[in-house]
């Protein structure tokens, strides 16, 4: 397989694919319409781009991209849905609306990363600690508090899928990765090729972030402090650390088949089994315009693959 620089992320009722400095969004509208936006892509590191080229501090800054950038095409996605509701409203009213929707927008996503930070890294550690009376050892409690956050996102990520529009989005999520594996082992982009591809694939995000859970349990068995409080405060400090690690190793699986990295990649790619579905054909065409809009596959397989 070779790797490729496209990447991307559901959103809905469409697809979001991104190659270097450009994306392109991909969405059936409510009249069976596609439609298909390309935009360029500017980081949130300005004109210090280059730090999203440094190893190990590339992955928290590319992180952050990526959030930001997901959250402004869903927004943009959810659009189409409220064209009818938007014609009802004057030009002055409509900006006065997108105001106040930017502001809860971001008050959401600093709501989400407090709650997830809360979810994810406090509470394991607290329900760990309860333990303490019969589990006197602390390196056994930190290796149980990593499988308790594991755990917690297993459940979030089955409860979450309960929901009809999520599952839509599992699917939309199973089209983005079929057709990036379609193209990265040298098949046309055709529905047919793409429908019998792969819908898991070692760079996705829901890879990245079993690769953050797993590798928080080894950085916290080194990193051992005395007072409850400290390791609160370390197991926020060390966010940054265990991201940059986690995508250096996402971007390894996703570069190598060596059979060890293939087997560090095993229970990311399981837990993708929940976090996508088999598409249907006409979402499989979404994804692939999103994927032409920005993407030369011709080129791409002509160059790698020597095909004519």
């Amino acid at each position: 397989m070779k790797s490729s620089n496209i990447g991307g992320q559901a959103v809905l009722e469409g697809i979001m694919m991104k190659n270097r400095d450009r994306y392109a969004v991909a969405v059936r509208k409510p009249d069976g319409e596609i439609f298909v936006q390309t935009e360029e892509f500017h980081s949130v590191t300005g004109r210090y781009k280059k730090l999203t080229t440094i190893p190990f501090i590339r992955g928290v800054f590319n992180f952050i991209d990526s959030m930001v950038l997901g959250i402004k095409t869903l927004t943009f996605s959810a659009s189409f849905y409220e064209e009818e509701e938007e014609k009802e409203f004057s030009e002055a009213e409509q900006k006065k609306k997108e105001k106040q929707e930017s502001l809860l927008m971001a008050g959401t996503v600093a709501f989400s990363i407090v709650a997830a930070v809360a979810i994810f890294m406090i509470l394991p550690y607290f329900l760990s600690s309860l333990m303490k009376p019969v589990v006197p050892s602390y390196h056994l409690r930190t290796v149980i508090e990593g499988f308790v956050r594991i755990g917690i996102f297993i459940i979030y990520i089955l409860l979450i899928s309960r929901m009809e529009d999520i599952q839509r989005t599992f699917m939309y999520h199973g089209a983005e990765h079929k057709c990036i594996n379609c193209i990265e082992h040298g098949l046309p982009l055709t529905v047919e090729n793409v429908r019998n591809s792969s819908r898991q694939h070692k760079r996705c995000g829901t890879s990245f972030l079993f690769f953050v859970l797993a590798i928080s349990i080894i950085l916290l068995l080194l990193i051992r402090v005395e007072s409850p409080l400290m390791r609160v405060v370390v197991r926020i400090a060390l966010l940054p650390v265990i991201a940059g690690v986690s995508y250096e190793v996402l971007k390894l699986a996703g570069n190598s088949d060596n059979p060890f990295v293939n087997l560090l990649s095993k229970p990311g790619m399981a837990i993708q089994k929940m976090t996508t579905s088999e598409p249907d054909d006409g979402m499989i065409e979404v994804a692939i315009q999103a994927v032409e809009a920005v993407f030369d596959w011709r080129a791409y397989e002509r160059d790698n693959f020597h095909t004519s």
